[in-house]
């Protein structure tokens, strides 16, 4: 039995290891069913989630400046899409409800998303608009490898 089990072995071994590399994707050293649409593979949407406390929390001006301004990147190339809202306040304590302005901006793949935060419009708007008035800001990038699934 020993004796199969070692003949098998590198056959498995040799199976795993193709499988694996003609997983890999040349573009970006990662597994091509994770790749964030870097090449042939599967559509790939990047989600680039900003969250923004303002200085002064709640001021309705200043939201709606930075609304503005956010929904204006729609314009630049390679911007899918964009939602720009304001916190569903709630009573659940998993939810953090304490920021003022949620972004999301959808981009094809990584490349999309560094031509936009190198775009001229947005560094300036992040210059002129959101540090002036940004408490706090975090970001989220994640990638939905798959189509999402949509009614």
């Amino acid at each position: 039995m020993n004796r199969y089990r070692a003949s098998l072995f590198p056959s498995t071994s040799a199976i795993c290891a193709a499988v694996v590399l003609s997983l890999l994707c040349s573009s970006c050293s990662s597994l091509k069913f994770w790749c964030w649409g870097c090449g042939d593979n599967e559509p790939a949407r990047l989600h680039h989630i900003v969250l923004v406390w303002l200085k002064l929390p709640g001021n309705p001006t200043h939201r709606s400046h930075l609304i503005k301004v956010s929904e204006s990147f729609a314009a630049i190339p390679g911007v899918k899409s964009v939602a720009v809202g304001e916190p569903l306040l709630s009573d659940r304590e998993i939810v953090d409800d304490s920021f003022d302005i949620a972004i999301d901006l959808t981009f094809e793949d990584k490349h999309a998303l560094q031509s936009y935060l190198n775009h001229p419009d947005h560094l300036r708007a992040v210059e002129v608009s959101l540090k002036p008035l940004a408490d706090r800001i975090v970001v989220y990038d994640f990638v939905t490898p798959f189509p999402s699934y949509q009614r």
